[in-house]
């Protein structure tokens, strides 16, 4: 119990390192804020006039995939901040200090849920001014958050695995795009998932982005009124089977990227 206690302790410090980084390199949360403004606005006023959601509002469906996909690319940035601490040699520092080794990896992901609060929170704001609208109540969409900032720590585990085995920032980057967007744009994201192709339309509909994606539209109202059932289970089922995915993550990467933590640090 105690090493429990002093794990978590010591992922608090390096938890208030990365936020007080965050404080001294502005620009980086500043491209974090506009990204999301720049997406709800692009699909909002570029895609809404050419989609129809019968019964409905583009922009109301829109809102839930912009959502997913930008908690989802948020989690890259732990990965980044991982490689970039492997690249310096700061995790040898850490290495020499007389803390937990899971610690790096725990406040590095706890931290960047920072930048995905920030991003769900200007989001929300540029959605409430093109016209999107939360029709469920206060508590319903604080529980859509919620969901949303679990899947993106999750997923940072993910990305926290992928950036300690690669050699730098570049190619983290590189590879997380090469995985995020196809799971962020084959899906019901953007475009109701009945309109693909069969094989794609499968893929779509078992994607944890798409549930992820259809567990907050829920969660919002943001789903017309007379809407035909979703055929698939997942969708059917979102809020449970996104939950499901949330916690497979957690069970295989967060030992996967705690033990690799451990070999890089061993090898320093």
């Amino acid at each position: 119990m105690q090493k429990l206690i002093a794990a978590f302790a010591d992922g608090h410090v390096v938890a208030k390192r990365n936020v007080i980084k965050i404080i001294r390199v502005p620009e980086v949360l500043v491209f974090v804020l506009i990204s999301p403004i720049m997406f709800v606005l692009l699909f909002a006023f570029v895609f809404g006039g050419s989609i129809e959601i019968p019964g409905g509002s583009y922009k109301d469906f829109l809102m839930g995939g912009i959502f997913a996909q930008t908690v989802i690319f948020g989690a890259t940035f732990t990965g980044a901040g991982l490689a970039e601490d492997m690249q310096k040699g700061i995790i040898n520092r850490f290495r020499s200090l007389p803390m937990s080794q899971s610690a790096v990896v725990f406040g590095r992901t706890a931290s960047d849920v920072i930048y995905n609060v920030a991003s769900l929170v200007i989001m929300a704001l540029t959605g409430l001014l093109v016209g999107w609208r939360i029709h469920n109540g206060l508590f319903s969409a604080a529980l859509a958050f919620a969901l949303l900032l679990l899947f993106a720590y999750a997923f940072s585990w993910i990305m926290a695995l992928v950036g300690l085995s690669v050699p730098s920032v570049e190619v983290i980057n590189n590879a997380s795009f090469m995985v995020i967007f196809p799971l962020t744009f084959i899906a019901n994201t953007f475009v109701p998932s009945d309109n693909l192709p069969e094989p794609l339309k499968t893929f779509a509909e078992w994607n944890p982005v798409s549930s992820l994606t259809q567990a907050v539209r829920e969660l919002f109202g943001n789903i017309p009124a007379g809407t035909p059932e979703p055929t698939a289970w997942p969708l059917q089922n979102p809020v449970f089977y996104t939950f499901v995915w949330i916690v497979i993550i957690l069970i295989v990467f967060v030992p996967l990227a705690v033990r690799r933590y451990r070999r890089a640090a061993a090898k320093g």
